[in-house]
């Protein structure tokens, strides 16, 4: 099997061959750090993550770089209203988003730099393409000559004529021309701002993730990956400023993946329908929040409902329950033999399945399909009235490594009882002893109200929290 990647750039699918055989560069931009992150945030933040776990299981070495932008317009009005200075802003909002990964239960990225603290290799960056004519300076900023580099729009296939007319390119009469994009800009009084040949100001945002990957990964990226909403201006403006200085493809696989809807409309601060991820984090799982994520193609856009984060609460909780009595059943299991040819050969179709799935274009909610048909199989080999523990073993490691990456079980203790739920599991025990089957039920349905749910096993009694 060989992996295929959608490339942004050809419109096709692609065989992934990295520059350096078993290693990957991969730089996705991140977050502007000034508030919580949101749904819209997230699915990057889960997708990219996923990726990055594929590769490293299928035995690649991932140099995995997301930026923070810590300082822009935003930061600046958002540093007002909160009465303090950028960076005490950006610093609450970085910590929030580490926060919101590690309640995802995602991993930091190889490294995450900062704009402030690479200032003078962006300046460098911007009087490079000065020097080469790409850049020039009016009244402080400094503007990219869009003109002059005959392959812009090639990622988002449009061409200047056409952008002329779009409604993004901002009017401004010290550009020579309307699609010049902003590579420095002159701070204004009051603002946070940093010394350069320029002037005092601070970099335009296009012009940060340039310098940054130039610097943290090379001239060429093996994946650069972003939202959908980054391919014009962001990663359209990136490929100029890059692809000038150097003379070579700044990526040679681009990858975005699609929007968020909630409700079937689309997210945004006018609407006011924006769901933040630590208020999600409080309504459901994390494997049910990768679960939802994961559940469509990355490239297709996402509809976000109540129903459908329930759909996915329940369809981790039946991969869970799946795992919980396997692990249960193992215990009480006496026979331990070889497994046979045939059961072997149905493990390793479902590993094959998850594979090919995963290798086509990174399909998860094909390879989720793939957990399915193991909870399936689970569930025949615990209809056996003897089992064989081998076979238990083999489904469990089969599980661990199909979950590795989908990540949609995380193989947590159970929380403690306290004592009054002890007692009653120990009261409904001897109620059944004695056959009064009414109270045995009576407390089943007071324990399911504080979220504990009973099991009544061949192997004994056990439980779970809802």
């Amino acid at each position: 099997m060989t992996l295929q990647i959608y490339n942004t750039m050809s419109r096709t699918k692609e065989n992934f061959v990295p520059q350096e055989p078993g290693k990957v560069k991969m730089y996705v931009c991140g977050p502007t750090v000034y508030d919580y992150i949101h749904i819209g945030n997230a699915r990057p933040v889960i997708f990219f993550d996923t990726v990055r776990g594929y590769l490293e299981q299928t035995g690649h070495e991932v140099n995995y770089v997301v930026n923070f932008t810590d300082v822009d317009d935003k930061l600046i009005r958002k540093a007002e209203q909160l009465g303090t200075d950028v960076p005490h802003v950006a610093e609450k909002f970085i910590a929030a988003y580490y926060e919101d990964l590690e309640g995802l239960g995602i991993p930091k990225a190889s490294s995450n730099p900062r704009v402030t603290e690479n200032m003078p290799l962006i300046i460098d960056f911007i009087r490079e393409l000065v020097e080469k004519g790409f850049a020039y300076e009016n009244g402080g900023d400094v503007y990219y000559r869009t003109g002059k580099f005959e392959e812009y729009g090639k990622l988002s296939k449009q061409n200047l004529q056409e952008l002329q007319f779009g409604i993004r390119i901002g009017v401004d009469e010290r550009k020579e021309h309307p699609e010049d994009f902003v590579l420095w800009k002159a701070a204004k009084p009051g603002e946070i701002y940093w010394s350069s040949p320029w002037g005092d100001g601070r970099p335009g945002w296009h012009i940060e993730c340039s310098a940054m990957a130039r610097e943290y990964l090379g001239d060429t990226l093996d994946i650069h990956g972003g939202g959908q909403d980054l391919q014009f201006p962001h990663h359209e403006c990136e490929c100029a400023q890059s692809e000038v200085l150097t003379g070579k493809p700044l990526a040679n696989y681009w990858m975005h993946n699609g929007f968020i809807r909630i409700d079937n409309e689309k997210m945004s601060k006018s609407l006011g329908n924006g769901v933040l991820v630590k208020d999600l984090r409080t309504q459901y799982k994390r494997e049910a929040i990768r679960y939802f994520m994961l559940s469509t193609h990355y490239r297709n856009p996402l509809n976000f409902t109540e129903d459908t984060m329930e759909q996915a609460q329940n369809s981790v909780d039946r991969i869970a329950n799946a795992v919980g009595n396997l692990k249960h059943r193992l215990q009480a299991v006496t026979v331990d033999q070889d497994i046979t040819a045939e059961f072997a050969a149905k493990l390793e179709q479902i590993r094959q399945q998850y594979h090919e799935k995963m290798q086509d274009d990174f399909n998860t909610p094909d390879a989720i399909t793939a957990l399915f048909e193991w909870a399936a199989e689970a569930n025949q080999l615990l209809q056996k009235e003897v089992v064989n523990a081998a076979e238990i073993r083999a489904l469990l490691e089969l599980f661990s490594e199909l979950n590795a990456v989908l990540r949609i079980y995380t193989d947590a203790e159970p929380e403690l009882l306290d004592e009054e739920i002890e007692r009653l599991i120990e009261e409904r025990t001897e109620a059944r002893k004695s056959k009064n089957w009414a109270r045995a039920d009576e407390i089943r349905d007071e324990l399911s109200a504080q979220g504990i749910l009973l099991e009544d096993t061949a192997q004994g009694m056990r439980w779970r929290r809802k």
